[in-house]
C-alpha cells in the first residue's frame, strides 16, 4: 500500500506545571494522529521542565491525507496511587504540511516550540516538537520502503 510518514521528534517542554502534592514529576506524553496513538516514556522533571528526546512515527496511507487535520499531543503526569493528571496540551494542524509535503515528497520543521493549553483555555508553558512528512513510500505493515528519487 502506498502512503507516506509522519515522523514526530518529542524533544522538551519547559515552564509547565505539575501536579504533585509531594515528590518530583513524572511526565509523560501521549501524540494522537487520526486514530493512531503513541505514548512517550516517562521523564523524571525537574518541577517545571521534562525530557524525551523521543522519536515516533506515524504510518499514512494515501487515503487517509485528506482527513489527516491535525496532531493532538497531551502532557500528563503519573501520580503515586492516583490516575495520572492532565497537565495541558497542544495542537498542531498538519493540512498545510501534508499538502505542502505531498508536492515536494518531503517536508521537515525543526523542532520549535509550540504553546500548551491548559484546562480553562489559559497558556502555560512550551512544549518542542519536530516534525517530519515523507511520502512516495510503501507500507508493509511494520516495514517502510522510500520510493523517492535518491538524485534530489
Amino acid at each position: 500500500m502506498r502512503g507516506g510518514i509522519l515522523e514526530v521528534l518529542l524533544v522538551n517542554a519547559e515552564g509547565i506545571r505539575h501536579t504533585n502534592l509531594i515528590g518530583t514529576p513524572s511526565y509523560y506524553v501521549v501524540i494522537e494522529c487520526g486514530t493512531q496513538v503513541h505514548r512517550s516514556k516517562v521523564s523524571s522533571g525537574e518541577d517545571d521542565k521534562a525530557w524525551w528526546n523521543e522519536k515516533f512515527i506515524f504510518e499514512l496511507p494515501l487515503s487517509d491525507w485528506k482527513n489527516l487535520t491535525h496532531l493532538k499531543i497531551r502532557i500528563m503526569d503519573t501520580e503515586f496511587l492516583r490516575e495520572s493528571a492532565f497537565i495541558g496540551e497542544t495542537m498542531i494542524y498538519l493540512g498545510g504540511i501534508v499538502l505542502e509535503g505531498a508536492d515536494r515528497d518531503f517536508i521537515e520543521i525543526k523542532p520549535a516550540p509550540y504553546n500548551v493549553v491548559l484546562d480553562d483555555d489559559t497558556y502555560e508553558g512550551q512544549i518542542k516538537i519536530g516534525i517530519k512528512f515523507i511520502t512516495n513510500v510503501r507500507i508493509n505493515g511494520n516495514r517502510l520502503k522510500s520510493h523517492r528519487n535518491s538524485s534530489c
